[in-house]
């Protein structure tokens, strides 16, 4: 493979046409042969979920035809038997310190597969734990958060400490300092669309690390834009924390700040997590929302159900609206993107969904399923799941009385 190895190689000595590939530069490692489909099923259901996902990308690297198809033959013609190679042996070593991390004692265990024709991500990160002690001035604590699964559920405990750098808190658009929390959630592990939209929620999932992903805010303003208020206003005209500037929500450069409770959460993308787990320009996992699909950040397949397509960033098929809506403030006071309504959704437009996700395959997910993604425009983070929600989901309060 070309993750640390010359060439692709096959215990029968047989010709693989993938470029760059010969006999002569073959590893001459021992190996035993088995079917590629076969051996990455077996592999991610006993390594590590990293482990599972860096193979995943080797036999990528190595095979000519879709490794995940109902059959896996080079445009030779010749059936071809995947084997352990030199690099595979590399991925094995390299993930058995967890996610790689120095400054942090971070632990992802392996979970049984998922059953045959079962729709599940039970395979995927249950076990993962964190426990680090956070140095940053407006932190010094420690950051604890656990993964865990039942049969059905995935469950999170955590304290609700960032396990990365943040930003100055209080500073002079959040007054609040960080503090340690009590956060448990549980997530299904068969999540499944409903063929409906649920867009009532506050907290829209969890990220890997216990953080909490609240992309909305508390903040309104009326009609008029004289009386606007950044926490519990009763404004008609809901005030985005991103992509403005007329209201300081105090965000730091993981576009997250504090809530009064003390409560550190996610608006946007999550800088210094994704740094932390450390995927480079690759398709990131940094979270689960709160219908049990999981949740990427920026980068994607530019063919969404082609492992072997180029990464690319994933857009929004979210636009500003041409003219701002009727009653809203004055555009001079508060320009288009102040406010969640001066956008509008366009099916097609970019590369995700009215929910900011899509279905296709992924590392974790070679077989295909639905997930949402951080994207770096509106919405952020989503605005909405698919699925079923949780039932300890925290929902919007409900809207201010009509006219």
């Amino acid at each position: 493979g070309k993750e640390g190895a010359a060439c692709c190689t096959d215990s029968l000595h047989y010709p693989v046409a993938t470029a760059g590939c010969s006999k002569t530069d073959r590893p001459r490692a021992t190996a035993a042969a088995l079917h590629g489909n076969f051996l990455l099923g077996w592999l991610q259901g006993h390594l590590s979920d990293k482990c599972s996902g860096q193979i995943g990308l080797i036999f990528h690297d190595c095979s000519s035809s879709d490794l995940f198809g109902s059959s896996t033959v080079p445009a030779s013609g010749t059936f071809v038997w995947y084997v352990f190679t030199a690099s595979f042996i590399s991925v094995i070593a390299a993930c058995s310190g967890g996610t790689g991390s120095s400054d942090t004692a971070t632990t992802i265990n392996p979970t049984p597969p998922a059953a045959s024709g079962e729709t599940s991500t039970a395979s995927v990160f249950c076990g993962y734990s964190t426990n680090t002690f956070n140095s940053s001035a407006s932190v010094n604590a420690q950051a604890t958060s656990t993964w865990s699964c039942s049969p059905t559920n995935r469950t999170l405990t955590s304290n609700g400490i960032p396990d990365h750098e943040v930003g100055t808190f209080p500073n002079p658009g959040n007054p609040n300092r960080i503090s340690a929390q009590s956060i448990s959630a549980s997530y299904t592990l068969t999540p499944a669309q409903t063929g409906s939209v649920n867009s009532n929620l506050v907290a829209l999932g969890y990220a890997l690390n216990g953080i909490k992903f609240e992309p909305g805010t508390g903040g309104t303003c009326n009609d008029s834009g004289t009386n606007c208020s950044l926490v519990g206003g009763t404004g008609a005209w809901r005030i985005e924390a991103l992509g403005q500037t007329s209201f300081d929500f105090g965000t730091d450069f993981n576009n997250a700040h504090v809530q009064p409770t003390g409560e550190y959460h996610y608006h946007g993308m999550p800088e210094k997590l994704i740094e932390k787990l450390n995927k480079g320009q690759q398709m990131t996992l940094v979270g689960w929302a709160a219908d049990g699909f999981p949740v990427y950040a920026r980068y994607g397949y530019s063919e969404a159900n082609n492992a072997r397509s180029s990464i690319k960033l994933l857009a929004s098929s979210y636009r500003l609206k041409s003219a701002p809506d009727a009653g809203r403030p004055a555009v001079s006071l508060y320009p288009l993107g102040t406010f969640r309504q001066d956008y509008e959704y366009v099916a097609g437009l970019g590369d995700l969904d009215e929910c900011n996700g899509r279905s296709g395959v992924t590392p974790e997910f070679p077989s295909g399923i639905y997930y949402y993604a951080i994207t770096v425009a509106y919405p952020y983070i989503q605005r909405c799941v698919k699925g079923t929600a949780a039932g300890g989901a925290t929902p919007l309060p409900p809207p201010p009385p009509p006219k």
